[in-house]
This record gives C-alpha cells, sequence and structure tokens, in this order.
C-alpha cells in the first residue's frame, strides 16, 4: 500500500509569496503601459511625416515634369532655332509661372493623393494643406520654388493658424 507524504513536505507557494510576485510584476508592466500611448503618438506622427515628404516628392516631380519657366523664359522651350512650322506659345504649358505670382493651395488625403480643387477650400476627406510659393524674380537659369505641407488640411498657418505637424522645402524646378 502506498502511503500519501505528509503535508508539510509538499512543494508549493504560499499565498504571500504569490502576492508579491504578481505586485512586483505590476510594478514593473505599469510604466510600460503608460508607454503605450507615447509610442501609438510617435507612430502616428511618423506615418504623418513621411507621408508630407511623400507629398512634397510628388510636387517637385510634377513641377519639373510640367516645363514651369518663368516669364520672360519661356523662348527656351522652343527649339534652338525656332521652327516657323511649329508655334512655341507660353500658353500650352501647364505651369502657373506666369500667370500668378500667388501661391498655390492643394489638398491631399491620409494616403497623399491629391483632392478637392487647385486654391480651394479644404474637401472633408483632405488631410494634408500642401503650399507651394514660386519665387520671384527668377534667376536666368533656375526657377525657385517653397512646396509647404501642414496637417491637418483645415489648419492654415499662413492665417495664423497653427497645424500639428509641417514640413518645408526649397526646390529648383528648372536648371
Amino acid at each position: 500500500m502506498k502511503m500519501n507524504p505528509p503535508l508539510h513536505r509538499t512543494s508549493a507557494f504560499s499565498l504571500v509569496e504569490v502576492t508579491l510576485a504578481l505586485g512586483v510584476a505590476a510594478i514593473c508592466l505599469l510604466p510600460l503601459m503608460a508607454l503605450l500611448p507615447v509610442a501609438s503618438k510617435t507612430q502616428q506622427n511618423g506615418i504623418q511625416q513621411t507621408t508630407a515628404n511623400q507629398i512634397i516628392s510628388q510636387l517637385n516631380a510634377v513641377l519639373r515634369a510640367d516645363v514651369s519657366l518663368p516669364p520672360g523664359q519661356a523662348n527656351k522651350v522652343c527649339p534652338d532655332p525656332p521652327d516657323p512650322n511649329v508655334p512655341c506659345k507660353w500658353g500650352d504649358l501647364n505651369g502657373h509661372w506666369l500667370d500668378q505670382a500667388a501661391p498655390d493651395t492643394m489638398y491631399f488625403t491620409y494616403e497623399g493623393l491629391q483632392t478637392g480643387n487647385v486654391n480651394g477650400d479644404p474637401p472633408q476627406d483632405a488631410v494634408f494643406r500642401a503650399k507651394i510659393t514660386y519665387r520671384f524674380p527668377p534667376s536666368d537659369t533656375t526657377s525657385l520654388a517653397d512646396i509647404a505641407v501642414s496637417w491637418p488640411a483645415a489648419v492654415d498657418p499662413g492665417n495664423g493658424g497653427v497645424p500639428a505637424g509641417y514640413v518645408i522645402t526649397t526646390i529648383a524646378v528648372n536648371r
């Protein structure tokens, strides 16, 4: 016949030891739990910063592809020497250098896709506001523009608003 061991020989943790272990674990986990909202906000800011930089890169590519030459330099688009059978008109270009010295404002979604009209009110799905300011007078070889992307789109930093984030760069449109 098999005998059960006496109770004083059984290995186990006491209630006090378990309570102390849980208390130490809770004290260690509390600071980590407090860091979760900070980490989430940092991640969100990083995503928005990356999207803003992608918007700037996209606008840079569009402006350069647009052959946006400043006033007085439209003849650089024409062939040299000019072909009389091919009219060379500045109006055929899509750039805004000749038409206006005022900034262009564009809006973009969370994914960085353009939404709404240029220089219009921000649409409902707009998250980012991009403002393209053309620098005048241009030099002989370069047309410069400042591109500022801010978020949220409803806040206009030009009218005293304070955006949650802001990225600005200067680009050379044609060199």
